[in-house]
């Protein structure tokens, strides 16, 4: 068993998330995951790095950090922004809820984030960020 970790800090642009999704794959190719595990973990944190550029920091430009720790066979993938928050987490995690629909958002990111990791946990306050907490284990339905 071995324990691992990573950190990642980029700017919040939207052609930093394809970036955010390779590196994270990347990182979490060491637990040998099957191609539709590595497919779950990439659109996960598609999902949570393009809310973060997106809702985290409107028009601005901030900071992302992408933390991975491997423990085990589990990875877990917490991606923090330090922009606008979620007043309500209950309410932004509603399927088709969206703050953005001007810009054809699905309002599916969190059910998505949620269908494809075993556990996701959102923390956010107004004005001073969100951090979406992901966690996978990695062979459990080999």
């Amino acid at each position: 068993m071995h324990n691992n970790y990573v950190y990642i800090k980029i700017p919040s642009l939207s052609t930093n998330e394809s970036f955010a999704r390779a590196a994270v794959a990347a990182f979490c190719s060491s637990l040998d995951p099957t191609i539709e595990e590595l497919s779950d973990i990439k659109t996960a944190v598609s999902e949570a790095v393009t809310n973060a550029i997106i809702h985290g920091y409107e028009d601005a430009v901030g900071n992302v950090e992408i933390q991975c720790r491997i423990k085990g066979q589990m990875v877990e993938i917490i991606v923090e922004d330090f922009g606008l928050g979620i007043v309500n987490v209950d309410m932004a995690r509603e399927p088709l809820y969206t703050t953005k629909p001007e810009l054809e958002r699905s309002g599916m990111g969190f059910a998505v984030m949620e269908t494809f990791m075993d556990e996701l946990v959102v923390l956010s306050e107004k004005d001073v960020g969100t951090k979406v907490i992901m966690r996978k284990t990695i062979g459990s339905k080999k």
